[in-house]
Order: C-alpha cells, then structure tokens, then sequence
C-alpha cells in the first residue's frame, strides 16, 4: 500500500513540474523565411544567452495573477545573440510580478541581418495579438520591452510595423504588428556613425552598409506620429551605447508629436539598470509601471 502510494505521489510530482514548464511557441509554423540552408541547432551557453537561432519562438512565462497585459520581451546581445538570462532574468520576474505575461522572444540576429529581425518581432506580437484568447490577455494590450539591442529591435517594430520588410505574405500579415506600447531600456536606437553602436550594426547591417541602410534601420528617422507611445529610460554613464540614442528617439518623438516619457539617470552602466546599488537608476521599473496603468495598459481584467 505504502509502495503504491508512493508511486502515486511521484507520478502527481512529475505532473506537476511538466505543468509548470513554461510553453514554447514556433512563431513560423508554416516554415521560416529564407532559413538558411545549413541551419543547425540552438546553442544555449547555460546562462540564457543564446546563439545559433535559426527557429524564432516565443516562451510563455505567466505571473501568478495575470491582469490580461502581454509584454513581448526581446532581450539585448549586440544582435549577435539574444542575452536573456536564465528564465528571462530580472525582467521578466519584475513584469511577472506586476501582473503582466511575459512572451520572451528568441530572434534571429547576426546570421541574418535585417529584415530577419524586424519580421520575427512583428509575427512575434501578431501571434500574441491573434491568439490573446487563448492567451488570456488582451489584444488591445500587447506592448514590447526591449534592452540594448533588444530596445533597436523594439524600436523597429513600433515604427517599422507596416513597412514591406516585415510582410512574408503569409496570413497573419493582415494582423496589426504594432506594439500598443514600448518600453525601451539603454536601446540602441541609431545606425549612423556618430552614436551608432558598432557591434549592432555590423552584424545587422553588414561591414560598410550604404547611406540608405543606415538611414532605413535607424530608427529616430523611421519616427511618425504614429509609433507606439513609449517608456524610455538610459543613463549617461552608459559607454557601451551613449545617451545620445535615446536622445535622438525623444526628440524624433517630440517632433512627430508622438507619445514618450524618458528618465535619464546620472548613475547606472549599460545593462537593465535594476540593481539596488544604482540608487534612483534602479527604481525606473517602478516609475514604468506608474505609466502603464496611468495609460490603462496594467489594470484588472
């Protein structure tokens, strides 16, 4: 009796902690476009950062009490890998525990270029959109969070979703791509020589990129009134990607009378700025979520 008990709870265990996993979505069921040919395996170096993405997804990662708002995360890595962190790091533990579902998306990057990026951002939040249901969010209420390079591709997304680079054709081209909101956090924003972020640009654009390409993929010049209202937070401490881009993106904003909110901090060096020792750097978060529900994109279901 004792045996068959215990053969009873660890079967209970184990179903347990396959439920918890969090659920991994293809985004290109009906096959990648212009996958290359000799694409091998994802590479994962143990602490979530990621190479080798040649099948984009999407991980579901649900708070305890979701309020029905989807936030699609692309993590930064210069566009030469997509630096998440284990389980999407101290991001995703923030949104998770302001209520909000986190889409955690793996994009493809350096072995591609651009449009690669740009596309799988946007089926990213037509997938999200289109299935909010069955995700238990709201479709008018998908917004993106993206650092470093993560915050380019966010950028490219909330400006660039109509643009012909993002279509494939497929069917869910009909959805709207657009971010409802965009959080940006020390992104890289220009393409041009001098703010650029070299690491970024190479591997998007190519060594020498012609004029056009970094005038198209910088994303202060893509600005309309239409781009999706935005949260901008950088430092000027930042040496990795200068404050400049954010300032770019404010002032592109401003111009296009689009709406933006941006806290600048003296202290904090490229990264999330989340950590307790950067003083008012770190409270940021707080101030975004602040934003959200001002806006009426965190509130009960």
């Amino acid at each position: 009796m004792r045996t068959r008990c215990l053969v009873g709870l660890l079967a209970w265990t184990a179903i347990q902690l396959c439920a918890a996993e969090p659920r991994v979505i293809e985004l290109w069921l009906e096959g990648v476009p212009g996958i290359k040919a000799d694409a091998g395996p994802e590479k994962d170096d143990g602490t979530g950062r990621y190479t080798n993405i040649h099948h984009p997804t999407l991980t579901v990662l649900a708070p305890e009490k979701p309020l029905g708002t989807a936030v699609i995360y692309a993590p930064g890595g210069g566009y030469v890998r997509v630096a998440a962190g284990v389980n999407g790091g101290e991001v995703v533990r923030w949104l998770n525990r302001i209520g909000v579902t986190v889409f955690l998306l793996k994009y493809r990057h350096a072995d591609y270029g651009q449009p690669a990026p740009l596309r799988d951002a946007l089926r990213a939040v037509r997938v999200v959109r289109s299935r909010a249901e069955e995700f238990g969010v709201h479709a008018e209420r998908v917004g993106m969070l993206g650092g470093s390079a993560g915050g380019h591709l966010t950028a490219s997304a909330g400006t660039l979703f109509a643009a012909p680079e993002g279509k494939t054709g497929a069917a869910l081209d009909a959805v709207s791509g657009r971010p409802d909101f965009m959080v940006l956090v020390f992104p890289v924003i220009s393409m041009q020589d001098a703010f650029g972020h070299g690491t970024s640009r190479r591997a998007l654009l190519g060594e020498n990129p012609s004029a056009e390409l970094k005038h198209r993929w910088s994303v202060e010049e893509q600005v309309t009134k239409e781009t999706s209202p935005t949260f901008l937070v950088h430092s000027s401490e930042d040496t990795t990607v200068v404050v400049e881009n954010s300032l770019l993106f404010y002032q592109a904003m401003r111009r296009a009378k689009a709406p933006i909110e941006m806290h600048l901090y003296a202290k904090g060096p490229h990264g999330s700025g989340m950590d307790p020792k950067l003083g008012p750097t770190a409270e940021w978060p707080k101030h975004c979520e602040s934003w959200m529900r001002f806006n009426g994109w965190l509130v009960a279901q």
